[in-house]
């Protein structure tokens, strides 16, 4: 009995010390004892033995007067070891799936690299009638709404405006439809890569809060009208929320 009362203590104070890990994020991430505290909602003696055992580990590191905490080497360790094992391709799997199933059209993971976008996965329609782009196609990612899903994301959109089509372009329109998407969380464009497809996306993002891509879903216009958009961009952005969780991002 006794024992199995240890491990139950144990185990509680496991999850209190995740809780406080988890209780940082990338805008407060330097906290007072007061703040982990009313965030975790902790005891005062609770926390600071948990913290001292964090800090011991390397997984907490404190300074200044009054006192703040941060996370410490030991999480950036683990954060390395994870990142380095990462495919995102092989993550977003479950999440394009359902997307396919749901849909029926061709469902595309594509990564933003500087000026271009890339497709790294693709499930094809299974349908006659479908579009689709192929692994390893890019583009100009001020193209298309895979493209300008992405580009509502990043610090300064206006760097990437001297490429391809930027004569034709109307600078303050376009800054401003990126404006509109970063709001509303997706973009929707028709007849305008493929003539004929409507094509739907999502931004997904990073542990470090930064844009990493974009999901999307293109399928022919005569059978995705508005209301079937409007479905297909509902459980879009289901999924691009998913994927983004299971890439370390947390919403702020």
């Amino acid at each position: 009995m006794e024992s199995a009362e240890k491990a139950g203590e144990g185990v509680r104070a496991v999850d209190r010390a995740l809780d406080i890990l988890m209780a940082f994020t990338a805008t407060d991430h330097r906290l007072t004892a007061g703040e982990l505290a009313r965030r975790v909602d902790l005891s005062r003696p609770t926390l600071y033995r948990l913290l001292r055992t964090l800090e011991h580990k390397g997984f907490i590191v404190s300074s200044g007067e009054p006192q703040r905490f941060e996370l410490g080497p030991s999480v950036a360790n683990l954060a390395h070891v994870w990142g380095a094992g990462l495919d995102i391709a092989t993550v977003a799997q479950p999440m394009m799936r359902r997307l396919w199933e749901a849909t029926g059209e061709t469902v595309s993971l594509l990564v933003h690299q500087g000026a271009i976008r890339t497709c790294v996965a693709e499930l094809p329609s299974a349908q006659p009638l479908s579009f689709k782009r192929g692994v390893g196609y890019s583009t100009d990612v001020t193209l298309g709404a895979s493209g300008r899903v992405i580009l509502a994301h990043v610090a300064s959109p206006e760097a990437y405006l001297g490429g391809e089509g930027a004569r034709d372009r109307d600078l303050v329109a376009y800054l401003d439809r990126l404006r509109t998407i970063r709001e509303q969380g997706f973009e929707i464009s028709r007849d305008e890569l493929i003539k004929g497809a409507v094509a739907m996306a999502v931004p997904y993002f990073g542990g470090d809060g930064q844009v990493k891509g974009s999901l999307a879903v293109f399928g022919p216009g005569v059978r995705v009208d508005e209301e079937r958009v409007r479905a297909i961009v509902a459980v879009l952005k289901e999924e691009g929320e998913r994927l983004s969780a299971a890439l370390g991002y947390r919403a702020r």
